[in-house]
């Protein structure tokens, strides 16, 4: 992610923030990815916090527009749970619109989002069809860790969420394309394989024992749709870690030059080297402070060689180039 440029003064700005530090008011325009102090400024600004611009006054964001269901409010936490999952999305979502997903230029379907709270069921996270579900209970940290112990899984984010499942959409976005599902099954498999029972064997057997040398995750092992998903999602971290290391000015021996683009990075497999020797050092960094790996995986040839698949569709997918 970017840094940002004070509209009204000196200094910076992050993604996230709805004022400067003198408590000027801006607002983010994600079609000139830029800061700007003049309204209208996004409906749900005083609701949930949005720090986007609106397209007319008393006018949801780009982001706020593509939920369609909110949470109900009267469930305990919802309404703070609500507001870190939409900070969450807009970050994907911008990250997204650096390869042209989901902008004016993009000619195709945008994703629509269904934010449920949870009350005594849990929400089951999902995509089907453009329509992407998403927990916002997920947001609390205490029943995130709970998840992700349960699951044993060594990475458990909202903006990791958010990655797969719009990579979900984005694969059925790509499906459309006459030229995309043979290509795909040659990388990932037969997507047709029956899902409902590939989840339960995953469920009830674990992954197969030679996991680490074909997958990122272990549920990337579960089916094709979910190995897309991980890898999706996998790409979309290392991008930004590299893009938010490089616009915070810091030097790495494996970054490439000052100000390095990493989404305008047209070689995966050199994207992928210079992410790996950054997150390798940043880890080393956590473990100074007894904090987990920022990114705990270790990617084997052939996840490898997924991830440049995906980012080879990514950049030029949404334009149909």
């Amino acid at each position: 992610m970017r840094i940002f440029s004070n509209p009204v003064g000196a200094g910076s700005l992050w993604f996230d923030n709805l004022a400067t530090a003198d408590g000027n008011p801006v607002g983010y325009d994600p079609q000139a990815r830029a800061f700007v102090a003049i309204p209208p400024f996004c409906a749900n600004r005083e609701t949930i916090g949005c720090n986007w611009i609106a397209p007319q006054p008393g006018a949801f964001c780009r982001s706020c527009a593509m939920t369609a269901l909110a949470p109900d409010t009267s469930i305990p936490n919802a309404m703070p749970n609500w507001a870190q999952t939409e900070a969450a999305k807009r970050w994907v979502l911008d990250n997204l619109g650096r390869w042209h997903w989901f902008r004016p230029e993009d000619p195709g379907t945008r994703p629509v989002f269904n934010m449920l709270a949870e009350g005594p069921t849990p929400v089951a996270m999902g995509h089907a069809n453009g329509v992407v579900t998403i927990s916002v209970a997920e947001a609390d940290p205490v029943l995130r860790m709970t998840r992700r112990e349960a699951l044993q899984e060594p990475y458990r984010t909202m903006i990791g969420h958010m990655r797969h499942e719009i990579a979900h959409m984005l694969w059925w976005r790509l499906s459309l394309r006459a030229d995309f599902l043979e290509a795909f099954r040659a990388v990932f498999g037969d997507e047709r394989e029956d899902y409902p029972a590939a989840l339960r064997r995953h469920y009830s057997n674990g992954p197969p024992p030679d996991w680490r040398a074909r997958f990122v995750t272990t549920y990337a092992s579960a089916h094709p749709h979910e190995d897309w998903a991980e890898t999706a999602a996998h790409l979309l971290h290392l991008a930004d870690i590299c893009d938010s290391l490089s616009a915070a000015g810091h030097s790495a021996p494996g970054l490439p030059v000052a100000g390095w683009d990493a989404y305008a990075e047209p070689d995966a497999d050199h994207l992928i080297r210079v992410a790996i020797s950054l997150v390798m050092g940043i880890n080393h960094v956590n473990r100074s402070m007894g904090l987990p790996d920022i990114y705990p995986f270790v990617l084997s040839d052939v996840a490898r060689q997924k991830l440049a698949f995906v980012h080879g569709w990514l950049r030029r997918g949404a334009q149909a180039r």
